[in-house]
């Protein structure tokens, strides 16, 4: 965050800074205007990364691929968004854009994040994009997540007798066996062939010679826009299983119609630069665009072309980080050339 303000305020923009994102509110969060007039635009994006090894954090270029932890999701993205914000400035900017800046997209705590802080400071607007990895798709529905804690209860005995117990942890992998097999497992929407289900973390046992009579596992659900995550906690809860089911977490899907006038406007530019067509997609992951849906602004995923994020290659196509400069840019003209003030 020191570093993105500097870079900015060297170039003659006042950034401004919030505090009271993190569990401490100990985290920065960022915002930097360019124009003023309708519409308003805001750009997202995140300084933080998964944790990833040591090396991971000295960046290399090969073969017109930088590699590097966070430069897919979404460093290389935000830097486009930086340069382009100043591009803005330079040719005049037709309408208000914003460069919202978190330092949390990827950490779940206790306490507001950096994008409520934001919306909740009054940064909001006509459309969002944020620069989540999207290969230059535009990302216009992103599925839900339920997150649950299913604890199994099994019967304890002698490790060499364990036909005399009931093995929690054997029960725990039938029991997610039949998750899989819920009806919510098996629909379909438009846009996803189906919800996402991962057993994220499994506790069970305590030592070698006994029989588990406790095992708990965490089940990470991404669930379909028009499913209900009641819905699919009672699914899990009707099980006949020896089970007690927590929700840990809930949060909505992401939705926004492909026919909205600023995304028809997104993806005109788009066709300008990408071979083929870019066309809607849905996100399996989850991002910041949530809050800012509760606040009434609609917002997609958009972003340069790469891959592995979160993996030990993650990289992005060096180029496509210069055209996705360009197409901010473009997007923003085309929105003043055309009055888009609503």
């Amino acid at each position: 965050m020191d570093f993105i303000s500097g870079w900015f305020e060297a170039r003659g923009f006042d950034p401004i800074r919030y505090h009271g994102a993190g569990p401490q509110g100990e985290l920065t969060s960022l915002v930097v205007r360019v124009g003023s007039g309708g519409p308003r635009i805001l750009l997202h994006g995140h300084v933080d990364v998964v944790p990833g090894e040591e090396w991971q954090f000295e960046p290399y270029e090969e073969d017109g691929e930088l590699f590097g932890r966070g430069v897919y999701d979404m460093k290389g993205a935000l830097a486009a968004m930086m340069c382009a914000v100043e591009d803005l400035k330079a040719v005049g900017c037709p309408a208000t854009v914003e460069l919202l800046i978190v330092p949390d997209e990827e950490r779940d705590y206790d306490g507001p994040t950096g994008a409520e802080v934001l919306i909740q400071n009054g940064h909001t607007g006509d459309f969002l994009i944020t620069g989540e990895p999207t290969d230059f798709h535009i990302g216009t529905q992103a599925k839900g997540v339920l997150d649950l804690r299913i604890t199994i209860l099994g019967k304890s005995a002698h490790g060499s007798r364990p036909w005399l117990g009931k093995n929690a942890v054997l029960v725990a992998y039938e029991h997610f066996r039949k998750v899989a097999e819920l009806p919510f497992a098996g629909e379909r929407s438009d846009l996803f062939p189906y919800p996402s289900i991962n057993l994220a973390r499994i506790i069970g046992g305590d030592v070698i010679n006994r029989v588990p009579d406790r095992c708990t596992y965490d089940l990470d659900i991404r669930y379909l826009p028009g499913q209900n995550p009641e819905e699919i906690t009672r699914q899990v809860r009707s099980l006949d299983f020896p089970a007690e089911v927590e929700v840990l977490f809930s949060r909505e899907p992401t939705y926004v119609s492909r026919k909205n006038p600023y995304v028809k406007a997104l993806r005109e530019v788009a066709a300008r630069h990408f071979h083929g067509n870019p066309v809607g997609v849905g996100r399996h992951g989850a991002s910041d665009i949530v809050y800012f849906q509760r606040a009434g602004v609609p917002g997609v995923e958009f972003g340069p072309i790469g891959g592995g994020h979160h993996g030990p290659q993650e990289y992005v196509v060096s180029s496509s980080l210069e055209t996705y400069r360009q197409m901010l840019v473009q997007f923003v003209q085309i929105l003043g050339a055309n009055g888009k003030s609503r």
